[in-house]
């Protein structure tokens, strides 16, 4: 697969992503009104996001800077490697 390059595809694709999160969200709090549900959505998304930045940024950056984040799979590939492996810093 080659890699996205318009700058304007790219933003079309953050769009869509925005659209999911924001349709699926709505439709779990239709389903089920409640603060709990809400809250936990809340977290969840919020957990989730900084996950991702632990994965690309924080690694990177602060750990293991031959380390480059190309995907989520990638970055599994490579705690993988590591578990196996003591830090010795």
């Amino acid at each position: 697969m080659r890699n996205l390059t318009s700058s304007r595809w790219i933003k079309v694709k953050g769009l869509i992503f925005l659209f999911l999160g924001l349709f699926a969200s709505t439709l779990l709090i239709v389903e089920h009104p409640n603060a709990k549900t809400a809250a936990l959505l809340a977290v969840s998304i919020w957990s989730f996001c900084r996950f991702y930045y632990f994965a690309f940024y924080v690694i990177e950056h602060y750990v293991d800077s031959g380390y480059r984040f190309s995907g989520l799979g990638s970055f599994l590939v490579y705690l993988a490697r590591r578990s196996g492996r003591s830090d010795r810093r």
